[in-house]
């Protein structure tokens, strides 16, 4: 598990860090709001631990443009703030829970357990759609308006990934170490190649276009799709 946690006051950091690494919990601490986006753009986080009253960007605004860039990475909200009406706005800024200062350490631990549960029980899904194109992932079959489409394993699970990301752009290091399982940039043209197969598989003769390139920054897969060229 890797936690990324978001908070300005050293001693509650340096407590909750210690506590993490003594659960065998790999994390990593920024003290700003700015810091964090930067921080969520370059590295891949199981949750994150936000406090709410941050320098630079305070933490419901750091969650509400996370969840409007598409990331969905769980969220537990830190703060001194306990009223009904705090926890409400914390929770609509796209907080997945809330926990009053000061805590208990296993309430927090415990807290973080049960929204990596939450969202493990919603990615439990059999079949992705995204416009008219669909993947049944127990019959590995996909179709585009009804026609079945053959796709060699790496192509499925490039589309896969895509899929499960629909509507956010997807970088080329999101792809080498999630499709390829490269933690390195191999210098190739392989995700280009793939990219390319897979667009004529998914989009040629269908008219209008879902797989996009995003230039200078990656790939998209989009919810809805372009009026053909």
């Amino acid at each position: 598990m890797h936690i990324l946690l978001i908070e300005d006051d050293v001693s509650v950091a340096d407590f909750i860090v210690r506590g993490l690494r003594e659960n065998q919990i790999e994390v990593d601490h920024v003290a700003d709001g700015l810091a964090a986006l930067a921080a969520s753009r370059k590295g891949k986080f199981d949750a994150l631990i936000v406090d709410r009253m941050l320098p630079g960007m305070d933490g419901l605004s750091v969650i509400r443009t996370l969840r409007e860039l598409g990331d969905k990475t769980p969220a537990l909200i830190l703060s001194a703030l306990g009223e009904v009406d705090d926890r409400v706005q914390g929770l609509r800024a796209g907080g997945d829970d809330y926990l009053v200062k000061p805590f208990d350490f296993t309430e927090l631990l415990a807290r973080i357990e049960a929204v990596l549960r939450r969202q493990q029980a919603g990615a439990h899904q059999t079949r992705l759609k995204v416009a008219d194109l669909e993947m049944d992932l127990l019959a590995h079959r996909v179709t585009r308006a009804g026609e079945e489409l053959t796709l060699q394993p790496r192509e499925y699970k490039l589309l896969e990934y895509l899929m499960r990301h629909a509507g956010q752009v997807v970088t080329r290091t999101m792809l080498l170490e999630n499709v390829w399982d490269y933690h390195f940039d191999p210098q190739t043209n392989v995700i280009d190649v793939h990219i390319s197969r897979l667009r004529q598989k998914i989009d040629r003769g269908f008219g209008a276009p879902l797989l996009t390139t995003v230039r200078g920054s990656g790939y998209m897969l989009l919810d809805q799709p372009t009026a053909a060229e």
